[in-house]
C-alpha cells in the first residue's frame, strides 16, 4: 500500500553525509512508490535535487503540522539529531517534530541515528520518553545500541545507510583525492605537513581537493591546495566546492587515492575501491579505519608509516567485509506496513 511520508533531518545545508543519507532514502521510498515531502532548511535547493518531492521549510511550523498531518509515516534521521553537543535547541526541535507526529497519531520511524551525547537532564528524559512511542527505531553505533537498551527502548542495530549508495562503474585515473575540513583541533602544521608528503609521495599525480560543506571545508581545503602549489607548482591541482552529491560520488570513483578526514567519504571511498588513508578526528573515523584496516593520520602527532601502508593496500581484500555491512531494510519495511 502506498503511503505518505515526511522526512525530518539534517536537510538542505548541502552537507554530503547528510543528502546521501536523504538521497538513500528517497531512493528507497520512490522505488516502493510512497510521495514524499522532505523538510528542508533550503526547500528550493532539495526540491532541485530530487524529482517528484515536496519540500517546505524547516522553521514554518504550520506547514510542518499540516504535511504531518497528511501524511502517514514521518521518518526522523539519520545522522545524529538527537544530542545536545551542537545545542540544546537542536534537540529540542527534532524532539518537536517527533512529538507532533506522535500527537496526530502518525507512525514514528527514528532511522539509522547515532543516538547522544545528551547531557541535559530535561533533554534525556523528554527523548526517552518520546523514543518509547515511536514504531521503529534503528541505530547506527553500538554505544547507541546500548545507550537505548539501559533506557528500556528496543532498537535495530543497524550500518551506516550510504553503505547502501550504488556506485558507478568506472577505471581508475592517475588521481589522488583529499578531502578536508575544519575542526577545533585542525592546524597549520598539519596542514603544512600534509601537503609536503603528499607531494612527495605523488609527485606524477592529479590532486583533486574536495570540499563537501563548503561553510566548514572550503577554507581548509584552499590552505591545502596553496600549500601544495608552493611547494611543487607542477603538480596539477584542483579544487572542487558546491559539487552535487552525484558529482562526488562519481569523482570519488574514479580516484585511485582517497585521503578523508568524513565519515561518509570514507565509505564512498570503500565502496569506490579507492586505496584509503584516514585522518583521524572522531571515534566514528577511528572505528571505521580500525574496521576495514585503513591506515590512519592523526592531527597532532608526526606521520610514519601510514603512506606506504596506503600503497600497499589492496581495496579488493575488503570486499568481505563491505558485505557485512549491507543496509537491512527487513524491519523498515515490516514497520511502515503493520
Amino acid at each position: 500500500m502506498k503511503k505518505r511520508f515526511v522526512l525530518s533531518g539534517y536537510f538542505g545545508f548541502k552537507n554530503f553525509g547528510d543528502e546521501a543519507i536523504l538521497s538513500v532514502l528517497i531512493n528507497k521510498l520512490q522505488k516502493d512508490g510512497h510521495k514524499i515531502t522532505v523538510i528542508s532548511s533550503d526547500p528550493k535547493y532539495t526540491t532541485e535535487q530530487y524529482k517528484y518531492i515536496r519540500s517546505i521549510q524547516t522553521f514554518k511550523i504550520l506547514d510542518i503540522i499540516f504535511a504531518i498531518l497528511k501524511s502517514d509515516v514521518l521518518v526522523s534521521g539519520g545522522g545524529s539529531l538527537l544530542q545536545d553537543v551542537t545545542s540544546i535547541k537542536s534537540l529540542i526541535y527534532y524532539l518537536t517534530i517527533i512529538f507532533i507526529a506522535l500527537i496526530l497519531q502518525k507512525k514514528v520511524i527514528i532511522f539509522a541515528q547515532g543516538i547522544g551525547p545528551i547531557n541535559n537532564k530535561f533533554g534525556q528524559i523528554l527523548t526517552k520518553i518520546l523514543l518509547k512511542h515511536c514504531t521503529y527505531v534503528s541505530v547506527r553505533d553500538k554505544k547507541s545500541f546500548e545507550l537505548l537498551e539501559s533506557w528500556g527502548i528496543e532498537s535495530d542495530l543497524l550500518c551506516d545507510p550510504i553503505f547502501s549508495t550504488v556506485i558507478p562503474s568506472t577505471e581508475k585515473t592517475n588521481t589522488v583525492a583529499v578531502q578536508l575540513r575544519n575542526f577545533n583541533t585542525m592546524n597549520r602544521d598539519f596542514i603544512d605537513r600534509l601537503a609536503q608528503k603528499t607531494v612527495q609521495e605523488f609527485s606524477e599525480k592529479k590532486i583533486e581537493i574536495f570540499s563537501f560543506q563548503d561553510s566548514i571545508d572550503y577554507d581548509i581545503c584552499q590552505e591545502f591546495q596553496k600549500a601544495v602549489n608552493l611547494l611543487n607548482p607542477h603538480i596539477e591541482t584542483k579544487l572542487y566546492s558546491n559539487l552535487s552529491n552525484e558529482d562526488i560520488i562519481n569523482k570519488l570513483s574514479k580516484a585511485e587515492f582517497l585521503i578523508a578526514m568524513r565519515f561518509h567519504a570514507i565509505i564512498i571511498g570503500l565502496l569506490a575501491e579507492c586505496k584509503i588513508l584516514s585522518i583521524n578526528y572522531d571515534i566514528k573515523v577511528e572505528k571505521i579505519s580500525n574496521e576495514f584496516n585503513i591506515p590512519m593520520l592523526d592531527l597532532k602527532k608526526e606521520f610514519s608509516t601510514q603512506f606506504n601502508e596506503l600503497k600497499k593496500q589492496i581495496p579488493q581484500n575488503k570486499k568481505e567485509q563491505l558485505k557485512k555491512n549491507s543496509f537491512n531494510w527487513t524491519n523498515f519495511d515490516l514497520a511502515i506496513n503493520k
